[in-house]
C-alpha cells in the first residue's frame, strides 16, 4: 500500500493496525539500506507488538520471519483480520483458520467505502510494480468493483 501512495487507505478501512515486531524490524532495515519504506512508529492506529507465543516460531521453516509472525500475531489477538500477500503465508493462516485478506481485498474494500474512486489504475500502478497478477484475477477484482461487466 505504500508503494501504491495508499497507506493512508488502511485508516479508513480499520480502527487499528497491528504489526509483529519482525515486520518492524524488516522495515528498518530497508529504510537503514535507503530503500523507501514506511515508519510504522510515525504512523497513526499502527502498534507494534511482540509474540507471546515466540517458542512456537520455529515450527515454520519456510517462511521468512515477518510471514511467520504475521499469522503467529493474529492467533494472539481476537478479532484478527490478517492483511498478507505472501502465498505460502496465505496458505499456512488459512490453515490455522485465521480471517485473511491481501492487498486486492483492500482495494476491492476502498472502493466499496470510496476511499479510492476506481481499482483499474491502482492494478495497473500494482502490475508496474511487479506485483505479480493474473489476468483473471485482475478481471474479477474489476468485476467485483463495478469496473467490468
Amino acid at each position: 500500500m505504500h508503494q501504491l501512495g495508499l497507506l493512508h487507505i488502511l485508516s479508513h478501512l480499520t480502527t487499528r493496525v497491528i504489526i509483529p515486531t519482525a515486520v518492524g524490524s524488516e522495515l528498518e532495515t530497508g529504510r537503514k539500506l535507503g530503500i523507501a519504506l514506511p515508519d510504522p512508529q510515525a504512523l497513526d492506529r499502527i502498534e507494534i507488538k511482540s509474540l507471546a507465543s515466540e517458542p512456537v516460531l520455529p515450527l515454520t521453516t519456510d517462511l521468512g520471519p515477518g510471514e511467520t509472525e504475521v499469522p503467529a500475531l493474529a492467533l494472539e489477538t481476537v478479532n484478527a483480520l490478517v492483511i498478507i500477500d505472501d502465498a505460502p503465508a496465505r496458505r499456512m493462516a488459512e490453515s490455522l483458520g485465521i480471517k485473511l485478506t491481501g492487498t486486492l481485498g483492500l482495494l476491492i474494500d476502498a472502493k466499496r467505502s470510496g476511499s479510492i474512486p476506481a481499482v483499474a489504475p491502482v492494478l495497473d500502478h500494482l502490475e508496474a510494480l511487479r506485483f505479480r497478477l493474473a489476468g483473471h484475477t485482475c478481471n474479477a477484482v474489476r468485476r467485483v468493483s463495478g469496473e467490468l461487466w
